[in-house]
């Protein structure tokens, strides 16, 4: 099998490097064996990081709805993009993985994720496509094994650290086998490890900040070997307060934390206002009728429980790319949990104008202050907005954002033409209300004079 692989390399005019990480698998058994783990379904599709020559990519092609190719080396690519070029469902992208923008993919799920990953960069390829958002679900990786040893630590070990934690707070990492140096070619100076990542669901951990969580274990593990209180002592956190109340000794270092720790470590030091109120369960809201006039007020309970109208804004956010803000709800809402939805929304509170309610989500919901949201369209109130008056609005938006975290899980900017295709292909994914403000600002054109329908 070496000998084919060399003589396909030399009319490609390849000379693997060591710079890019390229040991090509050459056991075909173990590489029917590793696309098997990543269990594909009917009906689901996968992207494959680092194909190379194809030892994977044979397989997968069979199993997979469809299959993305993401390939640096541009000769190898312009190999796969020969070979599968009668076959609309493989497409070969030729980019460097840590900086592939893959948010075109979220309309094609379901999706999961393989690959034989360089050693040199396997770990910032892992961070690159799983952290959130993300639209896989499993995924299969090769790699050294060092770095799956890492993936895979536990509390108390010399592997476990802020790249472990980062990683198995949002997957559930195992691992599978070991594969040793006479399956590549050339021969790597290590083994190989497989892993399988399959992605938590919602609610299987407290919800916490994503930011902040960050912040602390890098923070946490920049000198491991000090104590965390003194560690910390940059991030202003109040060590006495954290130590009693997660019963963590004051002479404990960030390797002796658990994941489990950690999170509730970042759900104490978050200071937003909001993050365990994922709704307001005795807020108040003006009852209106077909013409948004008041009729009376009601308790949120009684008026979703009754499809009685009210009125809410909703906000699309755009960053200077013209990318659309979106937020993906949390599983603790009581409406649409999960689900992806605009930029910000919220209801009236009784006596409130829209005015001011826009500019109270805004802070509230994604951190804004002082930008003036322009009103784009108003929308009645129908079964697909949950039988809300809308007032739409825009603002221009900062790159990043803050929200609280037992409202929005995630969110990111996509360009719009993207959503737009999303919709199309998994309106599943998303809020009714925020696919008729979507419908509505297209009709628009982003007018700023604004539509009333």
């Amino acid at each position: 099998m070496s000998a084919a692989l060399r003589s396909l390399l030399d009319s490609l005019g390849v000379q693997p490097s060591r710079k890019l990480g390229q040991n090509f698998l050459t056991d075909d058994q173990s590489a029917q064996w590793i696309v098997r783990q990543l269990e594909l379904s009917p009906g689901e599709s996968a992207v494959e990081i680092g194909p190379g020559t194809g030892a994977l990519t044979r397989h997968l092609h069979q199993a997979a709805e469809n299959l993305w190719l993401v390939e640096y080396d541009q000769r190898l690519a312009a190999h796969l993009a020969k070979t599968y070029e009668s076959d609309p469902r493989v497409t070969v992208i030729p980019e460097d993985a840590v900086k592939h923008d893959f948010r075109s993919l979220f309309p094609e799920q379901p999706l999961k994720l393989i690959g034989n990953l360089p050693y040199s960069c396997g770990g910032h390829i892992m961070i690159h496509y799983l952290m959130p958002p993300s639209p896989f679900t499993r995924a299969v990786f090769m790699l050294q094994k060092e770095v799956a040893e890492r993936v895979v630590a536990k509390p108390r070990t010399k592997d476990y650290g802020a790249f472990s934690l980062r990683i198995q707070a949002y997957w559930r990492p195992k691992m599978l086998r070991s594969i040793g140096p006479a399956a590549f070619y050339p021969r790597p100076q290590v083994d190989s490890s497989i892993i399988v990542l399959e992605r938590r669901a919602p609610g299987e951990l407290p919800i916490f900040d994503h930011d902040t969580f960050d912040r602390l274990i890098r923070q946490g593990f920049s000198q491991r070997r000090k104590q965390l209180k003194n560690v910390l002592a940059p991030l202003s956190v109040d060590w006495e307060q954290v130590g009693a109340t997660l019963q963590i000794p004051p002479t404990a270092r960030a390797e002796e934390l658990s994941l489990e720790d950690w999170i509730h470590m970042a759900r104490l030091v978050d200071d937003h206002p909001l993050k365990d109120n994922p709704q307001k369960d005795d807020e108040c809201f003006d009852v209106v009728d077909e013409n948004d006039v008041v009729l009376r007020q009601a308790t949120r309970r009684e008026v979703h429980a009754n499809g009685w109208r009210h009125r809410a804004i909703h906000v699309f956010a755009f960053n200077k790319a013209g990318d659309l803000f979106l937020q993906k709800r949390s599983h603790l809402k009581d409406a649409h949990p999960g689900v992806w939805d605009s930029s910000a929304a919220g209801h009236l509170d009784a006596g409130e104008s829209y005015a001011s309610a826009v500019v109270r989500e805004l802070e509230e919901e994604l951190g804004i202050r002082e930008r003036e949201p322009e009103w784009i369209a108003t929308l009645p109130a129908t079964a697909a907005t949950g039988w809300e008056h809308v007032h739409l609005f825009r603002v221009d938006a900062p790159k990043r954002l803050r929200y609280p975290c037992a409202e929005v899980e995630t969110g990111a900017y996509f360009p719009v033409e993207i959503v737009d295709r999303w919709i199309e292909k998994r309106p599943q994914d998303f809020a009714s209300g925020f696919i008729e403000c979507f419908r509505v600002y297209q009709k628009s054109g982003g007018n700023r004079d604004g539509i009333t329908l």
